[in-house]
């Protein structure tokens, strides 16, 4: 995994929390002081926080489960959506879908909806209908895409959700925590961090805070990703080899009989 260094997480401007008069309570564990009239961030427990949450990515990641990135405010969704889609990761940025995890069965039929369109469209099945139907079409898939365009691969409930902001998709939140799914979440000092599992203390809002800790979440995806992709040749080696033992097996038992036979003819 990549390294994180407390001047890395200085420099992209983690620290910076929001004005003291909008701070929660429950953030005073991750406050390091106030300068200015802001809270200061303490670093080495975002440190702690980002670790474990990327160490907790590449072991959901390498067992097989997906990692869905949640970032639909303003400042998050140019970078959760770069990072993940340059990774193949899902990602939700326009807005949070409304029972995305706890009305799954419905959300995974408009998934499917989605991919057959977009497949029926790209073999020209459209062309028998009129041009305004076929404009119809064309503009509703669109829209669509606009808000379902990163989760098209899902084929299954992500298995843990990676979240910018915990205040702004509070929706998400609560949907992941009926679903029983655990969140990794950037949390800033206005929010109460008690729902979310692994806390990521840190700035929410300064787009260079964001880029640098979504980077090392994603770098940590990928190396899940080989993880599983190294296991999954592990698998197949043995199961070959064992082919190959049951093969060779029958290849000499059927030697045996058939030399058996030819003697007993002689």
């Amino acid at each position: 995994m990549q390294e994180i260094t407390l001047q890395a997480l200085l420099e992209a401007g983690c620290h910076f929390g929001h004005k003291a008069e909008r701070w929660h309570p429950k953030a005073a564990a991750y406050i390091y002081t106030k300068k200015d009239g802001v809270h200061i961030i303490d670093l080495a427990k975002t440190k702690e926080g980002l670790e474990q949450g990327a160490a907790f990515i590449l072991q959901t990641v390498a067992a097989g489960g997906e990692v869905l990135f949640v970032g639909t405010k303003r400042q998050a969704r140019g970078v959760v959506k770069e990072a993940a889609s340059a990774v193949g990761a899902p990602y939700l940025v326009q807005r949070w879908i409304g029972g995305f995890l706890t009305n799954w069965e419905s959300v995974r039929k408009n998934i499917e909806k989605i991919n057959r369109m977009t497949d029926e469209e790209a073999k020209g099945v459209w062309k028998k209908f009129p041009k305004h139907e076929q404009s119809k079409l064309t503009r509703y898939l669109e829209r669509l895409k606009m808000f379902y365009g990163g989760v098209l691969q899902l084929s299954d409930l992500p298995a843990v959700l990676f979240i910018v902001d915990i205040k702004k998709e509070d929706a998400a939140v609560r949907e992941a925590k009926r679903r029983g799914i655990p969140i990794i979440a950037i949390v800033d000092t206005n929010t109460d961090s008690t729902p979310i599992d692994y806390v990521i203390p840190a700035n929410d809002d300064a787009v260079g805070s964001i880029g640098y800790i979504i980077q090392i979440a994603v770098g940590a995806y990928v190396e899940g990703k080989k993880n599983l992709a190294k296991d999954d040749k592990g698998v197949k080696s043995v199961s070959d080899t064992k082919d190959k033992d049951e093969a060779s097996g029958k290849r000499r038992k059927l030697q045996k009989e058939t030399s058996g036979a030819t003697k007993e003819n002689k």
